[in-house]
């Protein structure tokens, strides 16, 4: 009366291999993409940054992370001192030396 009849449906086809793999090609492009897009960049703009870290001498002129410009005078294993005026001198980390200036910018 109120239900209706329920009849057997026939069985779906099972999926074919290649079926699924056309299914994952969008997730393994989207990797692809973000790849070259993003980590790549990434990774590449550390490995510089790295370098120049390594690169660091007494004397140099610097721009840490937070803007300030100096010249280093004292070096130890993590932290550099920059010295922002005649006879004031900060202690920073030394990953926080943003970029290294040519000489005789400061003056």
């Amino acid at each position: 009366m109120f239900i209706s009849a329920a009849y057997a449906q026939a069985a779906a086809p099972a999926a074919s291999p290649e079926s699924s793999l056309l299914n994952l090609l969008p997730f393994v492009a989207m990797f692809v993409v973000l790849y070259f897009i993003m980590i790549r960049p990434q990774m590449k703009r550390q490995k510089e940054h790295k370098a120049m870290l390594d690169a660091l001498a007494k004397g140099d002129e610097v721009v840490t992370a937070g803007g300030v410009l100096g010249r280093i005078t004292k070096m130890g294993d993590s932290i550099v001192h920059v010295e922002v005026a005649s006879g004031i001198e900060l202690q920073v980390q030394r990953a926080s030396v943003a970029q290294v200036l040519p000489k005789g910018t400061l003056k």
